[in-house]
């Protein structure tokens, strides 16, 4: 749990455990797992594959539920809420950017980024605004009429970086953000996500990749669902 004395967490896992059924046997995706993420903090989850770090980032989205122990986002207990509040609290607190990219191939840049705050019922004209900063904002002003389908990968992760950003979250979800990109559009991506870390926005990044982690200021290396090991980075990444 945070210290008393520091800023309260605004991601705290209390003894989390998470157990999925299989047939007759009982996986244990989560072991036990206490963790604290401070406002403005740049974490990267590691672990090989069924590390349980996929899980944490589930549990970490509101995509899934702790079977035990205790999630508190912004200081309101995750496992307390239904559905409903669940995805209350995902659209108000969280912005998520995926491997894949996820967007919407039918829908220009701006509609992709605009696609939350159509959800949060937003005037029109002030969540085009917001999708026109945001893509300024991520050097694709001049783009905001392409489709997917008409971008780069690395311009495609931009948009759905631009699109995490447009419910203005105060944590910043992650998961293989550079998995599908060459090492000079990885190095771009990320250097965008220390920019918004160092702006203040919480993030917490999943990665199979060591290079990538060190842009982070801490690494959590995972195995078996339980946490190995805690370093801070010393040298971060230019």
């Amino acid at each position: 749990m945070s210290d008393a004395s520091g800023p309260p967490a605004v991601i705290s896992l209390d003894d989390v455990h998470k157990t999925y059924r299989m047939g007759d046997s009982e996986v244990r995706a989560l072991d036990g797992v206490t963790l604290d993420f401070l406002p403005g903090s740049f974490t990267a989850i590691m672990g090989k594959s069924g590390s349980g770090k996929s899980t944490m980032l589930n549990l970490l989205g509101c995509l899934d539920r702790p079977s035990s122990g205790r999630y508190l986002l912004d200081g309101i207990n995750v496992s307390d809420l239904d559905d409903d509040h669940l995805s209350d609290l995902r659209l108000q607190k969280l912005g998520f950017v995926f491997q894949s990219f996820n967007l919407i191939a039918q829908l220009t840049v701006r509609e992709n980024i605009e696609l939350p705050l159509f959800y949060r019922g937003m005037d029109p004209h002030e969540s085009a605004q917001v999708a026109a900063d945001l893509a300024a904002r991520v050097d694709l002003a001049d783009r905001l009429d392409h489709r997917p389908t008409e971008l780069s990968g690395g311009q495609q992760q931009r948009v759905a970086i631009a699109r995490s950003l447009s419910n203005d979250p105060e944590v910043l979800l992650a998961d293989e953000p550079t998995g599908n990109l060459d090492t000079a559009t990885s190095d771009q991506i990320m250097g965008l996500l220390r920019e918004l870390n160092d702006q203040g926005k919480t993030i917490v990044m999943v990665t199979h990749e060591p290079d990538i982690a060190q842009w982070a200021h801490r690494q959590v290396h995972m195995s078996d669902g339980q946490i190995e090991s805690i370093e801070q980075t010393e040298k971060v990444a230019p």
